[in-house]
């Protein structure tokens, strides 16, 4: 779908999140440079594109990014600066591990790839909302808990009724709704959604899409969506930055990456998704023409 992006041309607003000379190994033999020297602004409010093939090293980034990285992964340059509202920008990697879990989930969250299956399958959505307020938000009553908890559910269009249920009783679309509004408990300035939707039928991701979209529109958060589906972020993305093998190949708003790509490996991209309106290909000995 061609996109119809407003903001293409238009000024950005302030930075949030700047990601500077960032690189991520994995310290295997021989070693792989999973991330290359990557370096991103996010502006407030803006849904930056993250796209690239498989193994890219997209999900690595983002993980680089909350400090999530799991060993042999090791970040070896560069750093994630977060821009607050008020205050000095905050350099995560300097943060220890308490204000690591003081600024985590607060000012930026992050909906993991494989969301469907991440909720703890034996407590009910009620508590595993609730938690996020017990540990982050102590002096709120259970009475606020609750009543937040249901307000969050009702806001991505679930019914607070279904605060009881366990995770197996919910439709899939339901679950990563669930997840989405747990990313937004806290209300951060930031979100990183890593393929939230690849599992999802059309219908249930175009719903969950309007709902983002409103979403962002409402709460005025900034959004880094990592997907390998490029016509779905020409749709829903600001910017779109194409990611190869740990690189940013080619960063742009999304209509001129749309109508003018530069990068060869783009182009590939784009013509890798069959038109709706081109002509009808046909197969010959196991090929399409």
């Amino acid at each position: 779908m061609k996109p119809d992006r407003k903001s293409d041309g238009a000024e950005p607003g302030p930075e949030v999140l700047t990601i500077e000379n960032f690189s991520i190994d994995y310290l295997v033999e021989p070693v792989v440079h999973a991330v290359r020297d990557v370096s991103l602004t996010l502006h407030r409010g803006e849904v930056l594109g993250l796209a690239g093939e498989s193994g890219c090293g997209k999900s690595t980034l983002a993980y680089g990014i909350v400090r999530l990285l799991k060993p042999p992964a090791s970040i070896v340059s560069g750093r994630a600066v977060f821009h607050p509202r008020d205050g000095a920008p905050v350099d995560w990697n300097e943060l220890g591990a308490e204000q690591l879990r003081a600024y985590r989930w607060d000012t930026i969250s992050m909906v993991f790839q494989g969301a469907m299956n991440s909720l703890n399958p034996v407590i009910s959505i009620r508590d595993q909302i609730e938690d996020i307020f017990t540990t982050h938000r102590p002096g709120m009553s259970r009475k606020e808990r609750r009543q937040r908890c249901g307000d969050l559910l009702e806001r991505v269009g679930v019914d607070r009724a279904r605060l009881s249920a366990y995770p197996h009783e919910l439709s899939g679309g339901m679950r990563q709704r669930v997840m989405i509004a747990m990313a937004m408990a806290l209300e951060p300035q930031v979100m990183i959604m890593d393929e939230p939707t690849t599992a999802l039928d059309v219908v249930v991701q175009r719903e969950i899409l309007q709902e983002l979209t409103r979403l962002r529109d409402e709460l005025g958060f900034a959004v880094i969506f990592i997907t390998h589906d490029l016509p779905l972020l020409l749709e829903i993305s600001d910017r779109i930055a194409v990611m190869r093998a740990g690189e940013i190949v080619e960063l742009a708003g999304a209509l001129q990456l749309y109508t003018e790509p530069r990068h060869e490996y783009t182009r590939k991209l784009l013509a890798s998704f069959p038109s709706l309106t081109g002509d009808r290909g046909s197969f010959v000995r196991g090929t399409v023409s």
